[in-house]
């Protein structure tokens, strides 16, 4: 049984489609990448999901619940970290956590369990009685996904959990990650990091509310870029406008201090070189999920 799935999903705001018949699967333990521009629908669907907006058309299930049933089995069995921090800035930690387990209706005994080994799973060393404005971005964010577990769900959603988070403190975040879905928890995350894209299994691509892809960071880019790119060393440049104009070869596009093209035609390329006397030196390069999210999302070639 899927963890997350979703059939025909569409949400809609008067005449405004944010969710377009989207349709996909998630299987337990799986970290599930969720990206598209600012817009696309990603944060509309995971809120459907969470069983925080009810869907206009279409059916959704977490953990084999319908969102469109039981609302409350439905937030039992999801966390969800939001874009923004959820937490009470002038609160200390332990008050967050207590606070959200009185919504949850958790005990005493199963709140100080659950704080043990969440401050476990996360690294706190602190003593929980620090006022959560005075942490570093990066471990706040980590507090933020301990309130999110903290009743335990067997699905986590985060919608851009690390954005404006150093470097550093982002690769400590995706090492709780992964540490959840070797638990077996099902991660499912937006972000706008290509490298953390790279650490999903699958990913899906969103575009003005619709699913327009969805694959392995591997297979998105050998769909993307089956004969993947030609990159050439600056140099005379009347090649380009001969370039141009060959068949099977994509417009040449700046990229950092070479060109670069697409072959989209097989031997296209190399009957192009061998009729270039003098071409630059040029080299074979493999596309970057930058690449794919440049072409598929936003449409550039």
């Amino acid at each position: 049984m899927p963890a997350v799935e979703a059939r025909d999903l569409a949400v809609r705001f008067g005449d405004f489609t944010a969710v377009d018949r989207v349709s996909f699967s998630v299987e337990p333990g799986e970290i599930f990448g969720f990206l598209g521009a600012n817009g696309a629908g990603k944060t509309t669907t995971i809120r459907v999901l969470c069983g925080l907006l009810a869907p206009s058309a279409g059916q959704a299930w977490v953990d084999g619940v319908a969102v469109q049933g039981d609302l409350r089995a439905v937030k039992a069995r999801v966390g969800y970290m939001t874009q923004r921090s959820t937490l009470y800035a002038d609160l200390s930690v332990d008050e967050n956590l207590a606070f959200q387990a009185g919504l949850r209706g958790m005990g005493a005994a199963a709140l100080a369990r659950r704080r043990a080994e969440l401050f476990s799973l996360i690294g706190f060393g602190g003593t929980g009685h620090e006022v959560v404005k005075s942490l570093p971005g990066g471990l706040r964010q980590q507090v933020s996904l301990a309130q999110a577990l903290l009743h335990d769900p067997r699905i986590v959603f985060l919608d851009e959990p690390t954005a404006g988070v150093a470097p550093e403190a982002r690769a400590r975040f995706w090492a709780l990650i992964r540490r959840l879905a070797g638990e077996g928890r099902t991660v499912f995350v937006t972000t706008h990091y290509m490298d953390e894209a790279e650490q999903c299994g699958r990913i899906a691509l969103m575009r003005d509310g619709k699913l327009i892809a969805l694959d392995s960071p591997a297979g998105l880019k050998r769909s993307t870029y089956p004969r993947g790119l030609v990159e050439v060393d600056p140099g005379p440049a009347d090649w380009l406008s001969r370039a141009r104009g060959w068949a099977g070869l994509s417009e040449p596009r700046p990229h950092g201090l070479r060109w670069r093209l697409e072959e989209q035609g097989a031997g296209a390329w190399d009957a192009f070189a061998a009729a270039m006397p003098g071409l630059p030196a040029w080299r074979r390069s493999q596309p970057t999920l930058e690449d794919v999210f440049l072409k598929l999302v936003e449409g550039r070639p």
